[in-house]
This record gives structure tokens, C-alpha cells and sequence, in this order.
């Protein structure tokens, strides 16, 4: 069995006036989130991050205002996708992205990642989301835009 690496990128794709994509899991319906994704062996942070965009949502970044934030966040994996990871893996360092699109764009979802997607207000997702690192995110967004949860 191949394992995952335990380093990730989450991208935070939204407007100019904060509208935010968020993407319901297939593997867990109810729970929203940014893109995610771990690396693949010697994939730098920004490849992978370019190639979840395309792979969960059809979107090129590379046309858009793709931009590395300098940020990670350590955190713990959830213990029910550690069997993913080599035995005694139990924490994750993810990388921050975000992408900034002209107007809310439709996507294409991935099926076997995500039921549906929806764009709502960055205040609004930092409420549905999961993930503490993904609130996290949303928070620095708004920081960047003189705003604050």
C-alpha cells in the first residue's frame, strides 16, 4: 500500500468581495472545506496546490490570481483517516494558497472528492467549514481585506 505524505495545501478560492467556494466531501457528506490535498513524491507545494485546483474543480490557476501565502499550519490527522498514512503518522503540515477568480465561477466537481460545491461569504464559511486550519485561513483572508471574524 502506497501512503500518503503527511504534507498537504489547502487553497482558498474567492473573490474580491469575499464570496468563497466551499466543496461538501464525498467521504464524509456534511463536511465543507477549501480545496485540499496532499503532495505526491517530489511535488513542491505550489504544483500540488495548481494541480488539486484543477483535479476538484476544473479551474486553471494559473489564469487567476494563484498566490502562495507563506503559511502552514501543523495539525492532527483525524484518527479515522490515519490508516492513509504510515503506521505512527498522526500529524499533517499544511500549506496556505489562496485564488483569487474575477466573479464566482462554476466548477467541475471530482465526484469521487466532492458532492457539491457552494460560493458563500467568507463569514459564512469560516462557520460551515471542518477543519480548525481552514477557519484559520478564512481568518488571514479577511485580515488581508482590513476585516475580522
Amino acid at each position: 500500500m502506497l501512503y500518503k505524505i503527511p504534507v498537504s495545501v489547502l487553497v482558498l478560492i474567492h473573490t474580491a468581495d469575499l464570496q468563497v467556494l466551499l466543496l461538501e466531501r464525498a467521504d464524509k457528506p456534511g463536511f465543507w472545506q477549501s480545496v485540499t490535498g496532499s503532495l505526491e513524491e517530489g511535488e513542491s507545494t505550489r504544483n500540488a496546490a495548481i494541480r488539486e485546483v484543477k483535479e476538484e474543480t476544473g479551474l486553471d490557476a494559473g489564469h487567476y490570481g494563484f498566490a502562495d501565502w507563506h503559511m502552514h499550519y501543523v495539525y492532527e490527522i483525524y484518527p479515522h483517516w490515519r490508516h492513509r498514512y504510515e503506521p505512527g503518522v498522526t500529524q499533517n503540515t499544511e500549506h496556505l494558497f489562496g485564488l483569487e477568480l474575477p466573479e464566482a465561477l462554476p466548477v467541475t466537481l471530482e465526484p469521487r472528492e466532492h458532492l457539491r460545491y457552494q460560493w458563500v461569504d467568507w463569514r459564512k464559511a469560516a462557520i460551515r467549514v471542518f477543519s480548525w486550519t481552514n477557519v484559520e485561513a478564512l481568518r488571514v483572508l479577511g485580515a488581508r481585506h482590513g476585516m475580522q471574524l
